[in-house]
């Protein structure tokens, strides 16, 4: 291997130093381990943690959202999704293009998720109010009044939701 494309990691934990070097993913692999060993909560906690990244949320919303030079869509085509899924999923299309750099933030406002959705504002305030409730989505307040935003549970029910629905037959 060229010394110019191998990682090198030093590690030191109290009186343990070690030293990793190899390709990316030899190294972090051995990082992992390192860590798990020398601090053992750390990969307990991390068993129970849940965070998307922009890459999870790309990953398991590909077939469902775009980010367009409108903003963020539904894009879901011929699939029949109830206006709870709809709404949740455009408010996980502004979190992607929020996490990329393509909105400032990830909170909607209700006018701003009728323009996208094309459902009626009386239909969405229902539906935000069954959403929070559930802590499937949280009101922002803001200047310009309130705003949504997904929460992590909210994002977790959904992918589940549009696997059961969307699942590939056998």
């Amino acid at each position: 291997m060229s010394s110019e494309r191998e990682l090198r990691v030093q590690v030191s934990y109290g009186e343990d130093r070690t030293e990793f070097s190899g390709s990316p993913e030899v190294v972090m692999r051995s990082l992992h381990e390192f860590v798990s060993k020398m601090i053992p909560n750390m990969d307990l906690a991390r068993v129970i943690s849940v965070n998307y990244s922009l890459n999870d949320l790309i990953q398991m919303f590909k077939e469902y959202v775009r980010v367009t030079p409108e903003g963020p869509r539904v894009w879901t085509q011929d699939k029949k999704l109830s206006d709870r899924d709809v709404i949740t999923l455009q408010l996980v299309a502004a979190k992607i293009a929020s996490q990329s750099g393509k909105m400032q933030s990830d909170a909607m406002s209700v006018g701003d998720i009728e323009a996208a959705t094309g459902l009626y504002p009386k239909t969405i305030s229902s539906r935000l109010s069954e959403l929070t409730k559930s802590a499937h989505v949280e009101r922002i307040d803001s200047d310009q009044g309130g705003k949504y935003r997904v929460t992590t549970v909210g994002t977790n029910r959904l992918a589940e939701q549009l696997s059961k629905k969307f699942r590939p037959a056998p």
